[in-house]
């Protein structure tokens, strides 16, 4: 197996942070969507308005973030940023003043 596969600074996070208008019920209903979107799309709630997801390779990160450019609402808006997985676990996450661990590293399979 070839270890520059499995490259702290190969594999990518995908994160997707957005600040989206709810006041009319067309607003909302497009926010539900951009969100629900995600969420199918394997993204995963990291904190509020802030989805993050795992990509095991540079090219699999742009084909997520074309996803995500083909859901944008109208209005609000959204910021996409990737970042290497060395970056990631780089992260201090605190919750008040208690230090949480991040999430943990995803474990890539490969069947042939």
């Amino acid at each position: 197996m070839n270890s520059e596969r499995f490259n702290a600074y190969r594999i990518m996070w995908v994160l997707v942070l957005y600040d989206l208008p709810t006041e009319t019920k067309t607003n909302m209903r497009d926010a539900n969507r951009f969100r629900k979107g995600l969420i199918d799309d394997g993204f995963t709630l990291f904190q509020f308005s802030m989805y993050v997801r795992h990509c095991p390779s540079r090219e699999n990160a742009e084909v997520h973030i074309k996803r995500v450019k083909f859901m944008l609402p109208k209005a609000g808006k959204v910021a996409i940023m990737c970042i290497t997985d060395k970056q990631f676990g780089d992260i201090e996450i605190f919750f008040a003043r208690n230090k949480e661990e991040p999430p943990p590293a995803f474990q890539q399979l490969e069947l042939f």
